[in-house]
């Protein structure tokens, strides 16, 4: 039994396809341990041609057991199947060992024989063309015999019926300078005329593929020459998606859309199929339709986003696709998939929602206010109610006592909220200073925790598999993009650090004042913080009354009696002390 070497390649254990010996066993590698049991002949990043050689039943897809017996037959005429890693369309004569495969590379001439040789001599293939026998009219009188043979078929009909008196002829009818036998008897001669070049043209044109047939063996193995390699770096382990160097015959090119560039774009073939799928993927997804006047093509396509933020990803937005030949489209984006991106995207995301959340609840109600307000105006003026305008020009009057109850409800929920605000404060004030920095990262871990926690699942489970499935691949190992990896197919944008000024920016203000201001600001925290008695632990206690207890209060400060009821607490001790001296 031959021994393959295995790799890990995207956290799975793959073998690994290095040598001509490897080719040669192919078939006796379990199954169970391919990457890919079966995938599509078109729309791939590999000549078609070359998919079809291995295509043996010509269903359109290539599996397994097709995979394997390319692998012999190219074993059977090639006499090191090393040369297969050289991944060119050329192949040097002594290196086949089929003799009729060889004999026709030897009518190229050359010792060494490429893709473009066959192409050429199969272009130049010429056959003696087969006698056509002689016209019996001229090509004109055919021509007008085919034209009007429909015509004078009828009018012969007509006669017939007209000699047993069931038709008439109409005036206007044309009739033919010639009998119905001569008619019927012209008509067989052209037939049988027509038939004969059919006949002819039909054994030119197998001859012609015949001895084209002759080159399709070589031009086969030019091919596979070519690609075979290719197949199996993307069909056995997937290692040209996980190389730094390469990409994958399913990667379709490269979406550029708010400053990143997508190297994970795949053409989409059945969207019902991709959204069954997309989700399992895990993946961020970005779904366009992408067009190419300069082609007339279209196509649509699927891309994962893994790096950066999603802020700026909405339905509609425009960006620009180049395909791998450089072509490029216009595309739109019709579809998102929302997923993870990063550890640090979902940190800031139950943030981002609530303010998205704000936003859209304030948007609503002022909508709907000025909907209402509208409505009723609208209304009262179509109306004319002279009662609707006066009570209009009421309620235009400022109603003090409306107002002044709106403003004692602001005011309890101000002093709610600062009354919360000075609880929580002396809470944090009882507690040292290092358990308030815990205090401060436990509540922003309970707000982001979960989010980061799914996260970060989400992003070790991201898989390809499920979008290559959508396509018409059967992904038999998992194919996952983790941090790491997924930080490869996607570029974000990285500008050089500009010395010139913008003249459109405001310009900043002097150093001096920014130290000013940085002054400023933190003196302001600092006597806040005073102020609001927090300080106390370190015997600088809040001058305001309002912010201090009685444990908090200085010596100096306090009543008189308390002053004097301290004072004379050490007398009376000390004189306690001396009677039981003596």
């Amino acid at each position: 039994m031959y021994k393959f070497q295995f790799i890990s390649v995207g956290g799975t254990t793959r073998v690994l396809i290095q040598s001509g010996e490897d080719i040669r066993h192919l078939g006796e590698l379990d199954q169970k341990m391919w990457t890919v049991l079966s995938c599509p002949t078109t729309e791939l990043e590999i000549d078609s041609d070359s998919l079809k050689c291995m295509d043996i039943d010509g269903d359109g897809q290539l599996r397994v057991r097709e995979v394997v017996a390319t692998a012999e037959w190219l074993c059977s005429v090639l006499r090191d199947p090393q040369v297969l890693f050289n991944a060119k369309a050329e192949i040097a004569i002594d290196d086949i060992t089929d003799e009729q495969i060889a004999a026709v590379a030897r009518q190229t001439g050359k010792t060494t024989v490429t893709l473009a040789d066959v192409d050429a001599a199969i272009a130049a293939v010429t056959i003696t063309p087969q006698p056509v026998p002689e016209a019996p009219y001229p090509a004109n009188v055919i021509a007008a015999y085919k034209a009007k043979q429909a015509e004078y078929a009828a009018y012969f009909e007509q006669a017939d019926l007209q000699k047993l008196g069931l038709a008439s002829i109409a005036e206007d009818t044309p009739v033919p300078g010639m009998t119905k036998e001569e008619f019927a008897a012209m008509g067989e001669k052209i037939a049988a005329y027509e038939a004969a070049a059919q006949a002819a043209a039909d054994t030119d044109a197998a001859a012609t593929a015949a001895a084209k047939e002759v080159f399709m063996p070589l031009r086969k193995l030019l091919l596979l020459c070519r690609d075979f390699t290719l197949l199996l770096r993307n069909y056995v382990t997937l290692s040209d998606f996980y190389s730094r160097d390469s990409k994958a015959i399913f990667q379709a090119g490269t979406l550029y859309i708010d400053q990143r560039a997508c190297h994970l774009c795949i053409r989409v073939k059945d969207m019902s199929k991709q959204d069954t799928q997309a989700a399992a993927s895990g993946m961020f997804l970005i779904y366009c339709d992408c067009t190419s006047k300069k082609l007339g093509k279209t196509m649509k396509i699927v891309a994962a986003l893994t790096m950066g933020d999603v802020q700026n990803i909405t339905i509609g937005k425009n960006a620009i696709f180049y395909d791998r030949q450089g072509n490029d489209y216009e595309a739109s984006v019709y579809k998102i998939v929302d997923n993870p991106i990063s550890i640090k995207q979902a940190f800031w995301s139950p943030y981002r929602r609530m303010a998205q959340w704000v936003e859209d609840f304030i948007n609503k109600r002022a909508a709907e206010k000025d909907s209402n307000i509208m409505a009723e105006t609208t209304a009262k003026i179509e109306n004319g109610d002279p009662a609707a305008q006066k009570e209009d020009k009421k309620s235009a009057v400022f109603d003090i006592a409306k107002f002044a109850g709106i403003f004692a409800a602001f005011g309890m929920a101000l002093g709610a909220i600062g009354t919360a605000l000075v609880s929580i404060g002396k809470g944090f004030k009882a507690l040292p200073w290092w358990q308030d920095i815990l205090i401060i990262l436990g509540i922003l871990l309970v707000i982001s925790g979960p989010s980061m926690i799914m996260a970060a699942i989400k992003l070790r489970r991201r898989n390809l598999a499920p979008l290559l499935n959508a396509n018409g691949w059967a992904v038999n190992a998992a194919s996952v993009v983790n941090i790491i990896f997924g930080a490869t197919l996607t570029e974000e944008v990285r500008f050089p650090i500009l010395k010139l000024k913008d003249p459109f920016v405001k310009q900043g203000m002097a150093a001096w004042k920014k130290w000013c201001i940085a002054i400023a600001a933190v003196a302001a925290v600092v006597c806040g913080l005073w102020l609001g008695n927090i300080f106390t632990r370190f015997s600088m206690p809040s001058p305001l009354p309002c912010f201090r207890t009685a444990e908090c209060i200085c010596p100096a400060e306090k009543a008189p009696a308390e002053e004097a009821a301290a004072c004379e607490a050490p007398a009376a001790e000390q004189a306690e002390e001396a009677s039981d001296g003596e």
